[in-house]
């Protein structure tokens, strides 16, 4: 699920939340995945990973990470990146673009203290993304964290980022093939509105 706090009132923002509705309505699993695409301008390589979008606040979108990961770097490196949700239930696929950034401390922490002990336990015994010698190893660090670790505490590795769109395609697919795409394009502090050809 992801929560809303605040939507903004403008409309690829609402359009957002009514196919979401949508989809919600249809029971659509994993409602919350979103594919974030980034690049990374020393490897010169692109990247893309599924993550879960906990919030959208005004309009801002929201997920959290370890700010260690191979997409942090690639964050740091170039802050433009590509988002894209699919909702099977409806047919619904949304593509945006953004700059991202990091969230503030504060938020961290409260979202962290909010979360189960479980969650925490794993945020804070992974070195994401790094290789390791086994599965059973990872278990490993997940159990002594587990018993040890203060478990309410957000580490300063562990954190929110969030991106603003300022472009918005809303693609509606048809038996027919003759597919709806919907764009919003904020140019000068405007939306500009189109259709593209399927």
């Amino acid at each position: 699920m992801i929560k809303f706090n605040n939507l903004s009132q403008e409309i690829p923002f609402l359009l957002f939340m009514e196919k979401y509705n949508e989809a919600l309505f249809a029971n659509q699993k994993s409602i919350e995945a979103i594919s974030i695409s980034s690049y990374n301008k020393e490897m010169k390589e692109v990247d893309s990973r599924y993550v879960n979008l906990k919030f959208i606040s005004n309009d801002e979108f929201i997920f959290f990470s370890n700010y260690q990961s191979p997409k942090a770097v690639s964050f740091n490196s170039h802050n433009q990146i590509a988002a894209l949700i699919y909702w099977h239930s409806i047919n619904v696929q949304i593509r945006m673009k953004a700059k991202i950034k990091k969230t503030s401390i504060e938020l961290n922490q409260k979202y962290f203290s909010d979360r189960s002990v479980d969650k925490n336990a794993l945020a804070i015994s992974s070195d994401q993304s790094k290789q390791i010698d086994s599965y059973i190893k990872v278990i490993e660090n997940y159990d002594k964290v587990l018993e040890e670790d203060d478990l309410k505490k957000c580490p300063e590795y562990w954190g929110g980022y969030s991106f603003i769109p300022y472009y918005f395609e809303f693609w509606e697919g048809h038996e027919s093939r003759i597919n709806k795409r919907e764009v919003y394009n904020k140019i000068d502090g405007i939306w500009k509105h189109s259709f593209l050809q399927p």
